[in-house]
């Protein structure tokens, strides 16, 4: 497959954006006999999980060609937008977002496509909530993140403790002060909290039904309490410190400075491609991500990722049936075959993504795979990035001590009120 370049997709643009009533730039020509088919992405070299979709989607379908539209992830959002703007046909755009996908989709900018989900089906593809727009689907998820808990086997077992199963936040933070000590001069962390707010705001919201839009944020009270006693204690290297180091939490977690670590799924990929480089040695496993009670239910939040067909594409027909491949269960089991989690969940791709080498496969590592809800880490709202950044600020000032948990949840809501939601 040929790669498309940014430089091309400006020519492009701006020749669309400069002609009243342009078609768009011209079709690329693929190999005779072949389809072309065009797929934005972002950092191609760097994200294997779109080499791993094309190469298997052409293996499947030898009729059809695959062009990675290729952007820098930093710039994609603002491609996209332009590229949209300036009635650009490539055929199927990669959501990397929600928040982009809602803007695209209420611009009319986006087609339906409720078959693709049906054929998929709604039941089994997580995060597929996310893009419901009045019982329409603008694009499928492929690839789900959601948040679990990463330990060190080894430090528990030194420690006498049992793997970190059915775990309250109470029960969470006695092991991780438990585990907290000093080896050959240097402090070892029960647990690592990393400086996003989420860790702490949308474990709050999705554990106790919160909305991070509403203005309203008592539910954060009893989660900043935890990470804080933990922080106070030792138990956890503190937010300042974490914050000014800039410290890598893969560095805390790699090294042993951590035994604990609440993190996204898309850990996991790292961290086996650390253990095959020999760069970490660290005996880990998963479990799920700590609870607010103890009835059994299981509870994180996350992410997903989607395709979606632009209404201009040049192969509307050809881009469907390569989301339908995508996000079923051929292009679920493509993308487990690298440590990427597959929005599509099933005994088989379970399987298959267990089949990792290097990938704990003890029950509660698998347990940790099959939460009872993954909540959205930030709601669909036109609202979402302006109180994102609100909730930001505030979250740095509470950590810090700056503000007392009380004073800082007052001071997110009415300014997020104020600035925003009047």
């Amino acid at each position: 497959m040929k790669r498309t370049t940014l430089a091309a997709i400006a020519l492009a643009v701006t020749a669309g954006l400069g002609l009243t009533g342009c078609a768009g730039p011209a079709e690329p020509q693929a190999a005779e006999g072949k389809t072309r088919l065009t797929v934005s992405v972002w950092n191609y070299e760097g994200t294997p999980e779109f080499k791993a979709l094309f190469d298997g989607y052409e293996a499947a379908n030898p009729n059809i060609d695959i062009e990675p539209v290729d952007i820098l992830a930093d710039d994609y959002p603002q491609k996209v937008t332009t590229m949209l703007a300036g009635g650009d046909t490539t055929d199927v755009l990669t959501m990397k977002n929600v928040i982009d996908y809602s803007r695209y989709a209420s611009n009319g900018q986006l087609q339906e496509i409720n078959s693709v989900v049906d054929t998929v089906g709604k039941d089994k593809l997580a995060g597929l909530d996310a893009f419901d727009i009045d019982g329409k689907y603008f694009a499928a998820p492929y690839r789900q993140d959601f948040w679990l808990l990463y330990y060190n086997k080894d430090m528990f077992k030194a420690a006498g403790l049992e793997d970190p199963k059915d775990l309250t936040w109470e029960k969470y933070s006695e092991i991780a002060n438990k585990l907290t000590t000093t080896a050959d001069g240097k402090k070892v962390y029960g647990t690592y909290h990393h400086i996003w707010r989420s860790v702490v705001q949308a474990i709050a919201a999705a554990q106790n039904g919160g909305d991070q839009v509403s203005g309203d944020y008592g539910f954060l009270e009893e989660q900043y309490n935890t990470a804080l006693d933990l922080q106070n204690s030792g138990a956890t290297l503190d937010f300042g410190t974490a914050k000014s180091q800039k410290t890598s939490y893969r560095t805390m977690f790699e090294t042993g400075q951590a035994a604990m670590m609440p993190m996204g799924t898309w850990y996991i990929a790292g961290i086996l491609q650390a253990k095959k480089d020999g760069k970490t040695n660290v005996n880990w496993g998963l479990a799920p991500l700590p609870q607010k009670d103890s009835d059994g239910k299981v509870t994180t939040f996350g992410s997903p990722t989607a395709f979606a067909v632009n209404r201009n594409a040049a192969h509307t027909d050809e881009a469907k049936k390569f989301i339908e491949w995508a996000a079923g269960e051929q292009g679920a089991k493509a993308i487990s075959k690298i440590g990427v989690v597959p929005a599509l969940q099933n005994e088989s791709v379970t399987a298959e993504y267990f089949k990792l080498d290097g990938l704990p496969t003890d029950e509660l590592s698998k347990k940790a795979f099959a939460p009872d809800e993954t909540a959205l880490e930030m709601p669909v709202s036109d609202k979402s990035a302006a109180t994102d950044k609100i909730l930001n600020q505030e979250h740095d000032l509470v950590m810090v001590g700056e503000r007392s948990v009380a004073d800082g949840i007052t001071e997110m809501g009415k300014r997020v009120k104020d600035e925003v939601l009047k």
